[in-house]
């Protein structure tokens, strides 16, 4: 009945999607086995894509070939460039979405795929031979065979949805959850463990009070994610601010008698950055309110999230506490927040290819690997559906390295140190930060990609295109030279010192009161010389100009840690002949198995001097 593939991708999420995609258009013939056709892509929590380090993560997708950025683009109902007055290595794109629009238009993008078909099924186990995956069990008892498989779970895994004191099996609200591959891992050898997430009640936009919120636009200018020229909305819808208070906090307290989180029912850790209402209101008891934003669903629904309301509370205690909040007195609800936990396995199982350690031509991607976020799933899909491809084709696997990209610390972070909660990512996480900036994700990446047959022709040109312009601009800055007179009037209305003599461009530009756009704009000949530039290429040579002291130290930095990465372990080293290292330290090399002496001393527990031991003895 089934032809045998060379990728099965299990789930559709976000993971999934891309997943299959980067599979397929590397040549791979691809199933993507989902449990329901009609909700490939879903965005299942809140309805947007980026902000803070995950809008660089988006960036980072697009520029290896992936497909989340053109389709956060082409749904978007709002975007906006966040900490625009921090420096550029912290702005981070993000977008409100339409969710129904979103999930379609993923849809038709893999269905426009060539080498990738569907099937609509449950995955009960996967078909493993002399110790590699060859395919799936599903729930109508077919056996589909392939020479690799990616699982891509999401929150299905053994989910039980929880609603007060209620509680039933579910990987989302009204789907049911999935069983069968815990189990069968677990006895295999994997390790499993139990994570939790939640949602906010969802509300009729009709029935809010916008007069008591405090509005919140859209950036006038919609830069967007892909570095394709992707479709941007004409128009944006606004999203609004309101707030909690000590009312509401008070209505909320009267339920944690009947909390699932607090009576225990809820095994799973919670997210750490993005807890529930009533987490927050008990762990910081002396915050009289907390901010809500209230995002639109789309653009032809009156569906609202609640973003910053997560809650597993009983119904009538969230729909109390919410009535005490400005704008929603007199609100009417579609639907009751609620905690879902599942089954997730630690990622210090996986490889950096993120196929298993375990079972060959087995890769794990998104929440089954213990991260939170649409995000950090749609980048694992991505790396394993480019490895599944490369393993079975006997080809190098594709790794980034922390210094490569955002996605290369989130999985080196995953397998070095693991998770014992949902995993975020934050600009903080990345130790060189200034280089792996969203505006510069194409210069980073695309090539990279477009060696293995991934990026297109297209991106790579568009690359090639961009390195020359932004050369040609800082050639033209660094000879053009600035008139005292011609920038008088432009430097007093920027607060800056005139001019005594002539002084080249590019040294005027250091100043930090001054923007090359506006010195574009204002300055007698510049504008003939560089004006006709896109503000993306104008941006772009403004930032290696202002930042090339601090970028020239990061790469400094990266070098000198390249030697720690470029010691590789050998797979059958044996760390019980090494007598001098800390219990703590050899017990950790031997269950997570580092690569190299760099992912040896970012392991938890791991001390300086394990690792100089650790040299020693390799250098034996």
């Amino acid at each position: 009945m089934f032809a045998e593939y060379d990728v099965i991708v299990v789930g559709a999420g976000h993971a999934g999607c891309e997943a299959a995609a980067a599979a397929a258009n590397l040549g791979s013939k691809v199933l993507l086995v989902t449990m329901n056709m009609q909700t490939i892509a879903q965005m299942s929590c809140n309805p947007a894509m980026g902000g803070i380090a995950k809008g660089q993560i988006v960036r980072e997708i697009d520029a290896i070939g992936g497909y989340s950025g053109i389709v956060s683009d082409e749904s978007m109902v709002q975007f906006r460039m966040l900490n625009r007055s921090k420096g550029p290595a912290m702005w981070s794109p993000r977008s409100q979405n339409d969710r129904m629009l979103f999930s379609a238009t993923w849809r038709k993008m893999l269905e426009n795929t060539p080498n990738l078909d569907f099937y609509q099924d449950t995955v009960q186990s996967i078909l493993v031979k002399d110790n590699k995956a060859r395919g799936v069990v599903t729930g109508l008892g077919n056996q589909i065979k392939s020479k690799a498989v990616v699982i891509t779970s999401g929150t299905f895994l053994n989910g039980i949805i929880h609603v007060g004191e209620k509680k039933f099996g579910g990987g989302r609200v009204a789907e049911k959850a999935s069983t069968g591959i815990t189990e069968q891992l677990v006895l295999l050898g994997f390790e499993s463990k139990r994570l939790k997430t939640g949602t906010p009640p969802r509300i009729d936009g009709r029935s809010i009070d916008y007069s008591k919120m405090e509005e919140q636009k859209g950036d006038e200018i919609v830069s967007g994610f892909s570095f394709l020229d992707t479709r941007k909305p004409d128009r944006q819808l606004s999203c609004w601010i309101t707030y909690t208070n000590s009312k509401v906090h008070d209505l909320l307290r009267t339920g944690f008698d009947r909390s699932p989180m607090f009576t225990g029912r809820i095994e799973g850790t919670g997210p750490r950055y993005c807890p529930s209402i009533e987490d927050k209101i008990n762990r910081f008891a002396d915050r009289e309110r907390h901010q809500l934003f209230i995002e639109p669903e789309g653009w032809n629904t009156v569906e609202i999230y609640v973003n910053g309301f997560s809650t597993s509370l009983p119904e009538e205690v969230q729909y109390e506490a919410l009535r005490s909040v400005p704008g929603f007195e007199h609100f009417k609800a579609f639907r009751p927040g609620y905690a879902i936990e599942y089954d997730y396995f630690p990622p210090t199982q996986l490889k950096h290819s993120l196929e298993t350690k375990l079972i060959n031509n087995l890769f794990f991607a998104g929440q089954i690997n213990g991260t939170t976020g649409y995000e950090e799933a749609a980048c694992q899909g991505l790396i394993a559906g480019i490895n599944s491809h490369q393993t079975i084709n006997d080809l190098e696997p594709f790794l980034l390295g922390r210094s490569d990209a955002y996605i290369g610390v989130l999985i080196d972070d995953l397998i070095s140190k693991g998770t014992e909660e949902p995993y975020r990512m934050f600009t903080s996480r990345a130790e060189f930060r200034t280089l792996l900036r969203q505006d510069n994700a194409d210069l980073r990446l695309t090539e990279k990609s477009y060696h293995i047959g991934l990026a297109s022709h297209e991106r790579m040109k568009k690359v090639e295109a961009k390195k020359l312009n932004v050369d040609l601009i800082k050639n033209t800055l660094a000879s053009f030279s600035v008139d005292p007179v011609d920038s008088s009037e432009y430097l007093t209305s920027r607060n800056s010192a005139p001019l005594l003599q002539k002084q080249k461009a590019i040294q005027l530009l250091l100043r930090p009161d001054l923007d090359l756009a506006s010195m574009t704009a204002s300055i007698p000949g510049l504008s003939q010389e560089i004006g006709q530039f896109p503000e993306e290429i104008i941006t772009q040579a403004e930032i290696q100009i202002k930042y090339d002291t601090y970028i020239n130290k990061e790469k400094e930095l990266v070098q000198r840690m390249a030697q720690l990465e470029n010691l590789f372990i050998p797979e059958t080293f044996n760390y019980d002949k090494i007598s001098a290292l800390s219990a703590e330290a050899l017990q950790k090399f031997k269950k997570v198995k580092p690569r190299t002496l760099g992912q040896a001393s970012r392991i938890s527990g791991v001390n300086p001097s394990d690792i100089q031991i650790l040299m020693v003895y390799m250098g034996r």
